[in-house]
């Protein structure tokens, strides 16, 4: 499998559609279903597709069960494997492309009115500096025909662009678009040491496709998806401009920022691509954030109670709250379950740990085990002055927020029938 066979089910659109505001409009007249556009007039040869990378969504199209995925992407961050290069021959992502860069002839969606113009929101950047490789997602605005103002957060990719600017030099990256949700899973991930997510997408990509992550070397040296829809060969060079507004996950808009700036050398490209146009605050861009989160979880709750699964909601923007299923013990195993949680993803601010019972994904389920089964005199943990979110616009100016966890667990050995739903 790879991008192209996700897409199979999704809504064709053929009207003429622009790329500003337009694609989302249309998007929200539909409730955010499957969708390609296929008529973008300043794009031609060019399509959209969004709203692809739902949890559900993924699951179907890798046939396996929602709650499976979490164990499945545990194991591909534990069992790292070496991925396949390829000759460029047999890669597809090089069958076609500009012969001069242009990135606005790119059907690249201006989503939001707010939003400084148009963006790459479901773009990964391949980078390599000093012995080091790093994969991961950066929101990009689109400055000018051949660069790109990218949002780089203080992790893995600013460490290495600020190492680089000490000693004078420019970073050698890849930008790619449409690339195997395997590989935007693991680019998805954050880890507190510097691991190679390339490694961690090989084993996804072996597991849940059955084959090999093939890659192909660039002429800029870099290792990038073989069969992507867009390779767009570049450097983060040593200048700083304007990024923002936009926005973000939360729904709230971003401020303006001094970010590096990346200029675009080449950009190769399938026949007719299908260019990957995420639309931030909604489901997908939520998935992407909370499904890498959810292994990490996991494990920590494992630790104190055997945890089932584990769902990073939507409203709560797939980042600051998750619903937890155990099966607990002994008594006290909810409250290790919520502390567990919290520590495992610190920018959470609040998490409900339920019995096995309950889907942690459905909504109704997990209030109606609150109202049956917690009492919030003792069965609530509140904790001020917490390492909060930069995402939480409600976070205190020093950084720091409240967090809450909910014990909706009954006691083990109860008789569960009056708790149970007929």
């Amino acid at each position: 499998m790879g991008f192209r066979d996700h897409i199979s089910g999704a809504m064709i659109i053929s009207d003429s559609t622009s790329c500003i505001n337009e694609i989302m409009s249309i998007s929200a007249q539909h409730n955010h279903c499957k969708m390609v556009f296929q008529n973008i007039p300043s794009s031609p040869g060019h399509r959209v597709v969004l709203n692809l990378l739902t949890r559900q969504r993924l699951s179907d199209s890798f046939g396996i069960n929602s709650s499976d995925l979490i164990d499945i992407l545990a194991n591909a961050m534990n069992n790292r494997q070496t991925p396949a290069e390829v000759d460029i021959s047999k890669s597809l992502a090089l069958k076609s492309g500009q012969e001069k860069v242009d990135l606005t002839k790119l059907p690249i969606p201006w989503h939001y009115p707010d939003d400084r113009g148009h963006y790459m929101s479901a773009s990964i950047i391949i980078a390599e500096y000093d012995g080091q490789r790093n994969v991961s997602f950066h929101r990009q605005y689109i400055r000018d025909a051949n660069h790109t103002v990218a949002r780089l957060v203080p992790r893995h990719l600013r460490t290495m662009v600020d190492k680089a600017r000490e000693n004078g030099d420019t970073i050698p990256i890849v930008i790619v678009n449409g690339a195997d949700p395997t590989v935007l899973l693991s680019a998805a991930m954050s880890f507190d040491e510097p691991i190679d997510e390339m490694t961690v997408a090989a084993t996804l990509h072996q597991e849940l496709n059955g084959s090999p992550l093939e890659l192909v070397r660039l002429s800029n040296g870099i290792l990038a998806p073989a069969h992507a829809e867009y390779l767009m060969e570049a450097s983060i060079t040593l200048q700083d401009d304007n990024e923002g507004p936009y926005v973000d996950i939360t729904g709230t808009l971003d401020i303006v920022r001094q970010e590096p700036v990346i200029e675009v050398h080449k950009i190769h490209h399938r026949v007719e691509p299908i260019f990957h146009g995420l639309i931030p605050a909604e489901a997908e861009h939520k998935t992407l954030m909370g499904i890498p989160r959810a292994p990490t979880i996991k494990n920590a709750v494992n630790n104190v109670v055997d945890c089932v699964d584990v769902y990073l909601t939507e409203g709560g923007c797939g980042w600051l709250s998750s619903v937890v299923s155990i099966n607990p013990v002994a008594e006290g195993d909810g409250r290790k379950a919520i502390e567990a949680a919290l520590a495992g993803h610190r920018s959470m601010k609040q998490v409900i740990v339920v019995d096995s019972d309950i889907d942690v994904s459905n909504s109704v389920q997990v209030e109606w085990a609150m109202m049956t089964r917690w009492q919030p005199d003792k069965d609530t943990i509140i904790t001020s002055n917490q390492k909060g979110s930069s995402l939480d616009p409600s976070r205190n100016p020093d950084g720091t927020t409240a967090k809450i966890g909910y014990d909706a667990t009954l006691p083990p050995g109860i008789d569960r029938a009056p708790y149970t739903a007929v």
